[in-house]
């Protein structure tokens, strides 16, 4: 439940600081005092948008801090899932807004995000607000106070995913059917162009040797001739060819080795040098008898390179080898479009297992939502009736949906009449303002029942609603304070009032320095004070007094 509030730098708050008690409270006051400036106050730890101009003038920032005793609602799981530091007794949530805009959020001290904020602030207090009331026009709304009653989360979390999976597979196949003929328009570029490289039956590394071959092939009469003339120098008849020349050398130093010994070693190396001309002769004589011109290889050898020019240019391609893996590509493209049919098979089939499986899980929902809005029907007969409503008739009417949507196969409409033989209609259509109040409040006290809510915040759900029946609303609320939550109804009648087990007031003063809004906890004369003031105005009578005291004492 709240323990306390402290509020600082916000609106006409300088500083406040206020403890809360368990069951139900009350909170009065005139209006523009300031209930509603402690209700946003209390939003910002719910997560809501901070506005800059609610910062009191003059402060750099405003600081909003509730404590929470949450011992017995069993939130540790979700401090875990939400990797936040959890105290099993206390839950500390403070929002700091400055003056640039910066907002910044702490849960147990811990700096943490809004997200985090909101959904943890979700589970420790519901503010029930007067425009809440016209969610009862909005479809989902209905759903979700059904699906709270059937106690389905876990059957709903389920069939969610199902959904997911099935709309998931649906658009994997939608994409896929229009790959697949954008693909076979395709088909037959693909498959030429595969031909076309194909028949050019390209191989690595060709390009080079065929570039080198005409060269050769082009160049051949006078690579012949520089062959021819370089092997004539090294060896020849001539007694000036180079290895007769070098044989002379070498006997020349054999000759005088016995009487100089350095020319024995330039005589072997020379030995070597002769050897090696021999083979370099060999070689260039060999080489000149394999050059040969020939017109028909050379005109074959261009032809060839023409068409790989070609083709890297049609293909925008530099080398050949881009060009083979090119080809791969259109193959692949080829074999993707031929598997088509059968991935699209396949999908299908997995489509269908899906959608059998969400229809079964929504048929289940709606099972549990029908068993689940026969007893809303019951208990808000018998919620209603003593709220001023004898002859109320209240029906949760099921419909099926052509298809499932995210939350099953059910359209889901709160019907309602307050009139003898009335006809049943859409709650939020034909119930007026003090009915809907009254079927809201009848609502979240079948809530509070299903939910273990700590916390439930009323601002002024009696509108539209006096006298008895504001009593009687009253009642329920003290109920709802009863069962191991806290009940606080922020309101203007002293019916209400006079019931709470704690009073509280918010009231204003103006200082040399402006207005600033307090709350304070009443005791039990303040109490009889407040009340008399309520029922008579700003003129205190005994009468109201007395009238106070009775209601008191009820």
């Amino acid at each position: 439940m709240l323990q306390s509030i402290h509020i600082q730098n916000y609106a006409l708050i300088d500083k406040l600081d206020i403890d809360f008690m368990p069951g139900f409270s009350v909170i009065t006051g005139e209006t523009g005092a300031g209930k509603s400036i402690i209700l946003g106050a209390i939003g910002l730890l719910l997560g809501q948008r901070a506005d800059m101009k609610a910062i009191k003038s003059g402060a750099s920032k405003c600081i909003v801090e509730a404590r929470f005793h949450i011992v017995s609602y069993g939130l540790e799981s979700f401090f875990n899932e939400l990797d936040l530091e959890y105290d099993p007794e206390e839950c500390i949530l403070r929002r700091e807004v400055s003056a640039n805009g910066k907002s910044r959020a702490f849960i147990n001290d811990t700096p943490a995000s809004l997200a985090q904020m909101k959904a943890l602030g979700e589970k420790l207090i519901d503010i029930h607000s007067q425009h809440q009331n016209l969610l009862l026009n909005k479809e989902g709304f209905q759903l979700t106070i059904l699906d709270i009653l059937a106690q389905d989360d876990k059957q709903l979390a389920s069939y969610k995913q199902m959904y997911a999976d099935y709309k998931n597979t649906c658009k994997e196949l939608d994409t896929l059917i229009g790959q697949a003929e954008k693909s076979k328009q395709d088909e037959d570029y693909l498959r030429f162009q595969l031909e076309q490289l194909e028949e050019a039956g390209l191989r690595n590394g060709e390009q080079a040797e065929l570039e080198q071959e005409a060269e050769t092939l082009s160049h051949a009469e006078d690579i012949k001739a520089g062959l021819y003339r370089a092997g004539m120098l090294i060896d020849n008849a001539d007694s000036y060819s180079i290895l007769s020349q070098t044989k002379e050398c070498i006997q020349t130093l054999q000759g005088i080795s016995s009487v100089y010994p350095s020319a024995s070693e330039w005589s072997e190396r020379l030995q070597s040098c002769y050897i090696e001309l021999k083979d370099i002769a060999h070689d260039l004589s060999s080489a000149e008898e394999d050059v040969e011109f020939n017109p028909e290889r050379l005109d074959y050898v261009n032809q060839r390179l023409n068409l790989i020019y070609n083709l890297q240019q049609k293909h925008r391609a530099d080398s050949i080898e881009e060009l083979i893996d090119l080809a791969k590509n259109y193959q692949k493209q080829l074999n993707d479009i031929a598997s088509f049919d059968d991935r699209i098979s396949g999908l299908r089939a997995e489509k269908d297992t899906l959608y059998s499986k969400v229809l079964e899980q929504a048929a289940l929902l709606t099972r549990l939502r029908t068993g689940a809005a026969h007893l809303i029907e019951e208990q808000m007969k018998k919620l209603l009736v003593p709220l001023g409503m004898p002859n109320v008739r209240f029906a949760v009417e099921l419909t099926s949906r052509k298809e499932p949507d995210i939350n099953g196969m059910d359209n889901v409409t709160f019907l309602f009449s307050a009139n003898k033989n009335g006809t049943l209609q859409n709650v939020a259509s034909i119930a007026s303002g003090g009915e809907i109040a009254r079927v809201m409040l009848s609502l979240k006290a079948m809530i509070a029942g299903a939910v273990k809510l700590p916390t439930i915040i009323f601002d002024e759900i009696d509108t539209g609603v006096s006298g008895s029946i504001a009593e009687k609303m009253a009642l329920i609320m003290r109920d709802m304070g009863n069962q191991n939550r806290q009940v606080i109804s922020i309101t203007h009648l002293p019916q209400i009032a006079a019931r709470g087990t704690t009073h509280y007031k918010v009231y204003k003063e103006d200082t040399d320095t402006g207005t600033n809004s307090y709350i304070r906890k009443l005791t039990p004369d303040e109490r009889i004070h407040e009340i008399a003031h309520m029922l008579s105005g700003s003129t205190l009578t005994e009468a109201a007094l007395n009238n106070a005291r009775a209601l008191l004492s009820l």
